[in-house]
């Protein structure tokens, strides 16, 4: 298991970007592939973007393709999500979350992040 918490989320107008980061504790974040989901106010939690522990292999879902990437600092332990173009349908709580393999399926990750509320404005 390894402890994730999340920051750099907030109030943005459609149209703005924002970063969000995730740190994670352990000597062995490179082993775990990261992801993020979100989950916005009474609907199911939903994938977002995954990276590989070696930062090579990266899958988007489509609603955010070509406007949000993700990225990791091995030295740092950190995962992160560039957030460009937001839409009010963007708002929600963010989650990274740790899993072995890259996956979109959020039952196979197991260790998951307090969460980052964003919320855009129209």
């Amino acid at each position: 298991q390894v402890q994730l918490v999340e920051s750099g989320g907030g109030l943005v107008q459609a149209g703005g970007s924002l970063r969000i980061s995730c740190a994670a504790s352990g000597r062995t974040f490179r082993s775990y592939a990261m992801g993020w989901f979100r989950q916005a106010p009474g609907k199911e939690r939903e994938f977002v973007a995954y990276i590989s522990g070696s930062g090579g292999m990266t899958y988007y879902t489509n609603s955010v393709k070509g406007r949000f990437t993700i990225s990791r600092d091995n030295a740092k332990n950190t995962v992160s999500l560039q957030m460009d173009s937001l839409k009010p349908e963007d708002t929600a709580v963010y989650y990274c979350a740790a899993s072995w393999t890259t996956t979109r399926v959020s039952s196979e990750y197991h260790s998951w992040g307090q969460g980052t509320s964003v919320t855009v404005s129209s």
